[in-house]
């Protein structure tokens, strides 16, 4: 039996086991070359995703979205009507995914001059602060603790 040492097994670290899973499922991916791909900033809020897809057409490919991945595929045929004397560009197929952070939204794709490109929109998060409420134990009559209660309402204070 094989013991994994795992990132996230402090104890100050709760509930980031998806993160452990994604991380995984990242490095797995990493390891596929095909196709190139570049990922460029556009604007303040807007990313753009371009994988180098020569050779295919838009029937070829497709684009989706499985929980939190943007998952790219791509299939070729052969045309069994060429007869080559060299092949050197093979008709081949391929997957490319990339993990989605929580509110990224993918907002088009176009394919120009063998260049996919996949826009996406990056809104900038609005940071939350919550006050927790702390109440003392109420002392009843005969001298026991009452119920505790702890107020989880959003702190609305500006500041």
């Amino acid at each position: 039996m094989t013991t994994r040492l795992s990132l996230f097994n402090s104890p100050l670290l709760l509930g980031f086991d998806q993160f452990e899973r994604t991380l995984d499922r990242i490095a797995k991916n990493s390891a596929e070359g095909y196709p190139p791909y570049n990922i460029e900033q556009i604007g303040d809020e807007g990313l753009r995703i371009t994988l180098a897809v020569a050779g295919f057409t838009s029937e070829d490919l497709s684009v989706q979205i499985e929980d939190n991945q943007l998952v790219i595929r791509g299939r070729q045929t052969d045309d069994r009507s060429r007869i080559y004397l060299h092949r050197g560009i093979a008709a081949r197929q391929f997957q490319r995914s990339f993990v989605l952070a929580e509110g990224i939204e993918v907002v088009g794709a176009s394919l120009d001059n063998g260049l996919l490109n996949i826009d996406l929109k990056r809104p900038m998060p609005e940071p939350k602060v919550r006050t927790i409420k702390i109440e003392q134990p109420s002392q009843s009559a005969s001298g026991t603790a009452g119920p505790q209660t702890i107020d989880v309402a959003p702190d609305r204070s500006e500041g």
